[in-house]
């Protein structure tokens, strides 16, 4: 698993869907670049049983994270059309209806490739035909990248384990405390509460505090 943890998130356009269900054709995360931060994740698949939990949990929490400027994208190896529908699906039958943020089709596992999160590689048989070893789609992999373009924080999960949008919410706050104040973010930190600095006498204050 690759750790992009301070370098240069990889580029991509793709087609997507955005605002609900209007199909866009050249996608890309550079537009955030100088703006916002982005929290991108992977899921695995439209019309599944977990997946429509953590999209729906990230809507339920969109406006937090937009009132700390932060843009929220999805991406599965579904494509274009398979959003559009389960977006346009009631809840009650399993879709996601309601559901703003875009959500990007990587049909050609490019993307996911990219950011190293497919669950499945492409080989050779004996016979030298193409084929495809294990599942492809997308683990649930989720990025934090900063206004620079550069991730700052990653978490990948299994399939069957679903995501903590509160956690995703921490590590926005945590990344905005550091670049605000200068000063890094102990175990368990959340917003509004004391950072530390990083020295040997921050770090003796902070604990003698706590």
């Amino acid at each position: 698993m690759a750790v992009l943890v301070g370098k240069k998130a990889p580029s991509f356009m793709a087609k997507a869907v955005i605002n609900g269900g209007e199909i866009v054709e050249n996608f890309s995360l550079d537009q955030y670049i100088g703006k916002k931060y982005v929290v991108f994740f992977f899921y695995p698949k439209d019309f599944t049983f977990v997946c429509p939990t953590e999209i729906i949990a990230f809507q339920d929490k969109i406006a937090e994270f937009e009132s700390r400027n932060v843009a929220v994208v999805a991406c599965s190896t579904d494509s274009e059309f398979s959003h559009w529908k389960w977006l346009q699906t009631e809840k009650k039958e399993g879709g996601i209806k309601g559901v703003k943020f875009p959500l990007v089709a990587d049909g050609a596992m490019t993307i996911a490739d990219a950011y190293d999160v497919l669950a499945g590689e492409y080989d050779y048989n004996e016979e030298g035909a193409m084929i495809f070893n294990g599942e492809p789609a997308a683990y649930r992999g989720l990025f934090l990248i900063d206004k620079n373009g550069i991730v700052r924080h990653q978490v990948v999960n299994d399939m069957p384990l679903g995501r903590s949008v509160d956690e995703a919410l921490r590590m926005v706050d945590a990344l905005q405390f550091f670049e605000e104040n200068g000063e890094v973010c102990p175990a368990n930190w959340h917003k509004g509460s004391e950072g530390l600095k990083a020295t040997q006498e921050g770090i003796s204050e902070y604990l003698g505090k706590n």
